[in-house]
């Protein structure tokens, strides 16, 4: 992917593209209104918010702004002791975002008052080294706020009424949370370490789930032959070939996001947002039909997140010899815009060739973490241009200055040049870039720069 860059354009001084920020968990029981509130304090409707419980199911994370400062804030599935099943992994996701917090938002239902889930919450937060503030909300107006003092035996001090769907006192809220904050992050909580996370994702029925439990060795995600039966990310740690991976299971992607509806809807969104939360995707095509214009979408929109791509072929059980020709022929014109994807032939079904996806997941990620010394890059582009310099335009012929790397996940490249480069001959440099540095699994970027001439004073 290439594109212009503004004339000012600054590149980083240093890798990350954002300061480190702290980090705020947003917990409870199920339907107390966390993602109601998440809206509110990130001002967009971004949560997936619904009348019924347990509609997230997992931590995300959103970039928060209040009075300059920014910080990150976590939103987490309901909260509850001694939880069993899926409630568990949901507990589970909720543990580990308080783990990972710098202060903890403990949130109740203000017209239910503390339950005997909420009691059971506060006392193991009250054993928290965090910093824990407790928001009451669906106070919509003032005829609720004598319910609220009831909320100091919970032990975590001054509840702070909140109304999340019309913002009533959002504000002294986050100027609470501004206080319990750290300007930045505790030293040893690492957002980025842990097992890579995979997002598998692909159209309905395609065979998703069925691999998941085909690499955890056990039933974690519901399987049938009705298309659409995953609503919601399932995430599972599993061990391939030695290492430990976080799979996100996802529903199938629809043809639109809004052609959907209720639960269809928000397992839309759920896959957008599992597959921006990943580090490497794995795309399952189902090797026994046509490739579709679907299939092809969701390729497209994986790439446009920036995120690796692994291809993997399932239900090759299924193909006989005359369908894996058609299917080579189905790859080179589908595939023409990402020939650099890793593909593997694999049946969920039969557990055939499944192991291979380790591997290609790791070199997609290998790639998509590559940084190019920037002495290496120049000596590269010299020699590129040397032989193939950029087309005439408009009568001249401009002139590539030098290159740099300004960011990995994905690599992403700009280029200083003296006038435009036509997009043929992006794609070119692309292609060679790929072809020398071996960049097989990842997407990539390549910007350009024009240097505007100065004029004389």
């Amino acid at each position: 992917m290439t594109q212009e860059l503004p004339a000012d354009f600054d590149l980083p001084e240093h890798d990350s593209e954002r300061p480190a920020q702290p980090v705020l968990a947003v917990v409870g029981r199920p339907n107390v209104g966390k993602s109601t509130l998440v809206n509110r304090i990130i001002g967009r409707r971004e949560a997936v918010v619904q009348d019924v419980p347990g509609v997230t199911r997992d931590r995300v994370a959103y970039d928060a702004l209040w009075n300059g400062r920014r910080f990150t804030l976590v939103d987490t599935g309901g909260w509850t002791p001694d939880a069993k099943g899926m409630q568990a992994s949901i507990s589970a996701q909720a543990e580990t975002a308080m783990a990972t917090a710098d202060a903890i938002l403990l949130v109740v239902d203000g017209q239910v008052g503390a339950t005997s889930v909420d009691e059971a919450v506060a006392r193991t937060l009250r054993r928290s080294d965090r910093p824990v503030l407790l928001c009451a909300t669906k106070v919509d107006d003032a005829r609720g706020l004598g319910e609220i003092a009831a909320l100091w035996r919970l032990g975590l001090g001054e509840p702070h009424p909140v109304s999340g769907l019309h913002g009533r006192g959002s504000g002294d809220l986050l100027d609470a949370v501004l206080e319990v904050l750290p300007e930045s992050p505790r030293d040893d909580v690492d957002l980025e370490g842990g097992p890579r996370r995979v997002a598998l994702v692909g159209k309905p029925n395609v065979g998703k789930s069925s691999l998941l439990n085909q690499l955890t060795g056990e039933t974690r995600a519901v399987v049938d032959a009705t298309a659409g039966t995953t609503t919601d990310p399932v995430d599972s740690l599993v061990e391939i070939d030695g290492e430990v991976w976080q799979l996100v299971d996802t529903a199938g992607l629809r043809r639109k996001v809004h052609q959907a509806s209720g639960m269809e809807y928000y397992a839309s969104l759920r896959t957008k947002g599992a597959i921006e939360a990943a580090e490497v995707t794995v795309l399952l095509l189902d090797a026994s039909e046509p490739i579709s214009e679907q299939d092809l979408r969701v390729a497209t929109q994986v790439v446009e997140s920036g995120r690796a791509l692994v291809l993997a072929m399932n239900k090759w059980d299924l193909v006989d010899d005359d369908r894996r020709d058609a299917m080579k022929r189905e790859l080179e014109r589908a595939l023409v815009r990402f020939p650099w994807v890793e593909r593997v032939n694999i049946s969920a079904k039969t557990g055939r060739s499944v192991r291979k996806l380790a591997p290609a997941m790791r070199t997609a990620l290998e790639n998509w973490d590559r940084r190019i010394p920037t002495g290496q890059l120049n000596q590269w582009l010299a020699d590129i241009v040397a032989a193939t310099p950029p087309p005439v335009r408009g009568g001249k012929q401009p002139k590539i200055l030098y290159a740099t790397q300004a960011q990995s996940r994905p690599p992403t490249f700009v280029l200083f040049t003296s006038g435009f480069l036509e997009a043929s001959y992006r794609r070119f440099l692309e292609r060679k870039l790929r072809e020398t540095f071996e960049l097989k699994g990842t997407p990539i970027q390549i910007n350009v720069r024009v240097r505007e001439k100065r004029k004389k004073s």
